[in-house]
């Protein structure tokens, strides 16, 4: 594997400590994107294929983090235990999503009938800090700490166009407008055009760019000193919601709520 490396540009900062990357990077390995039928389970060569590790290296690592009960096994499966969860809410908490800005949420939800979400840029992704599910046959498998593509979600859209035109242009340079459906809008002028139109309007639309059949509106939520932290928003099936129900019914809901949520997250 590539030495591992901190920066930008590839190159190793001299405090950087790679035993502590390896760790992390096993950590990591135990997504919940990788799915399979041992969903959270796996065993030493697995661990070692998805870091990129030696098994011996692995193997040194998964049994340290086991020693501090991050980690457990029953000597042929590893899987993580809840004190993992302590990261999460170091970051939740400070992020002001506490029981004030869940009651928001739950109450935007309730009113359009449609589940609603919270999320933050992380590099590519728009990740999920916070989620309301409306009740119904299927679920959207969506949950916290999911992360989807952030130029064809609503929730990562509008977090885009809130970035300043040099970020926006260095983030363009690092990350591909990947297609996930017909719908998805991979052309970079369009793209441009897209998030103009965004920032004018100050809500965006994902219409089928993610999921073909799923529609989604966020909004940006701004802070007291103008800064925008996170994004709002509500989706929803096309059969459902048409487009000017968006514009007419969900827009201001969720711009309410924004302001509302701003008071609360403000950081």
């Amino acid at each position: 594997m590539p030495p591992l490396v901190s920066g930008e540009e590839g190159r190793r900062e001299p405090d950087f400590v790679e035993a502590l990357a390896r760790g992390l990077k096993v950590l990591a390995s135990f997504s919940p994107e990788h799915g399979g039928p041992r969903r959270g389970r796996m065993i030493l060569s697995e661990v070692a294929a998805r870091t990129g590790l030696s098994r011996g290296t692995a193997r040194r690592l998964l049994l340290t983090l086991r020693s501090l009960s991050y980690i457990d096994t029953d000597g042929r499966f590893f899987w993580l235990t809840p004190k993992v969860l302590q990261f999460s809410n170091a970051y939740l908490n400070p992020l002001g999503l506490g029981d004030a800005a869940k009651a928001i949420i739950r109450d935007v939800t309730n009113t359009l009938n449609e589940s609603s979400s919270v999320g933050v840029l992380d590099g590519p992704d728009v990740v999920y800090v916070a989620r309301f599910e409306v009740r119904r046959l299927y679920s959207s498998g969506i949950d916290v700490g999911t992360r989807l593509p952030a130029h064809c979600s609503s929730l990562g859209r509008v977090l885009l166009a809130s970035l300043p035109h040099e970020q926006l242009q260095h983030w363009l340079s690092q990350h591909e407008l990947k297609k996930l459906t017909p719908k998805t809008i991979t052309d970079l002028s369009r793209f441009h055009e897209e998030i103009a139109r965004v920032r004018g309007q100050k809500y965006a639309v994902i219409d089928e760019e993610l999921e073909i059949g799923i529609r989604s509106v966020a909004v940006p939520i701004v802070g007291q000193s103008g800064r925008t932290i996170a994004s709002l928003n509500a989706s929803a099936s096309t059969a459902r919601i048409s487009i000017d129900t968006i514009a007419n019914v969900f827009v201001p809901r969720l711009h309410a709520a924004a302001g509302d949520l701003s008071v609360v997250m403000d950081w």
